[in-house]
């Protein structure tokens, strides 16, 4: 089983000057596989990679044979917007994220399609499928559409959002799964039963050859309630058996897992106690 975590490229976070300290905290909570972002995700900001901190981070992940990685775009990515502005800058951004996983030797890039705000839902589709169409994804980079938890104007919380937009985009994108957002916009994971109607509806509607990526969290919400707020596993609505349904479902299993679980090692419930969890949930 391929599981990692969220870590942090801060320079205070590990022994190198940068990018590479997501390694090396991979492998201090036994990942081995990972997300990281380039910057602030709050924030409209560039990556700000050398040559040598790239290199650096190509050199210690192949050591630690840790991966793949994906790179999560900033939060304030919105490729449904009709609004020109966030769009050239989301497109920017987005821009930017290829480019520095293609530095990295990073195989993802992972995004929300973000909101239509007043756009309807074909026309947010069309927006987010035109600025996928803008892109200049590097080889060996691919551009992951998440599942969305829904809420407001927000499209990507149905499935059939993630199969329109493949539609209508010349980009060949695939796709990530978060089990919080499922959750939260209605597709139950609580059960072996659940799990194996959620699963089956993906694969129907969009399928399960183009899922490259799971985000393993548990959901402080209950289902259909579209709120994202993610638990430690077993410890939320989801619970141990949905959780142990998911990690071992045939469909999906061989897809590497990203934890996304609140980080809080001082309680001795960082990403290592549920990477632990999982593993032990693992049949």
């Amino acid at each position: 089983m391929q599981i990692g975590a969220h870590t942090s490229i801060a320079k205070s976070a590990g022994p190198y000057d940068g990018v590479a300290n997501a390694v090396h905290l991979q492998s201090e909570i036994g990942g081995t596989c990972g997300q990281i972002f380039t910057h602030s995700p709050q924030v409209w900001q560039d990556p700000d990679l050398g040559d040598e901190e790239a290199g650096t981070f190509r050199e210690v992940t192949g050591e630690a044979d840790i991966g793949p990685w994906v790179i999560h775009a900033s939060y304030l990515v919105n490729l449904c917007t009709p609004k020109d502005d966030l769009r050239e800058k989301s497109v920017a951004s987005m821009q930017a994220e290829v480019d520095a996983a293609d530095a990295l030797g990073i195989e993802f890039v992972n995004v929300h399609l973000g909101a239509h705000t007043g756009a309807g839902v074909e026309g947010g589709l069309d927006n987010a499928a035109s600025a996928l169409d803008d892109l200049d994804v590097p080889d060996g980079v691919t551009v992951l559409v998440e599942s969305d938890a829904g809420s407001g104007t927000k499209l990507g919380d149905e499935f059939e959002h993630l199969a329109a937009v493949r539609e209508k985009t010349d980009l060949d994108i695939q796709f990530c799964l978060d089990t919080a957002h499922m959750f939260a916009a209605g597709y139950d994971l609580s059960s072996p039963e659940a799990v194996d109607e959620t699963v089956a509806e993906f694969d129907e509607v969009v399928g399960l050859e183009d899922l490259r990526c799971i985000h393993l969290n548990d959901s402080v919400h209950a289902c259909g309630t579209n709120k994202d707020e993610h638990a430690h596993l077993g410890e939320g609505e989801i619970g141990e058996d949905g959780v142990r349904a998911v990690l071992n479902h045939e469909g999906w299993r061989d897809v590497p897992f990203v934890l996304e679980t609140p980080n809080e090692p001082s309680e001795g419930k960082g990403f290592a106690y549920d990477i632990q969890t999982a593993r032990e949930w693992r049949e």
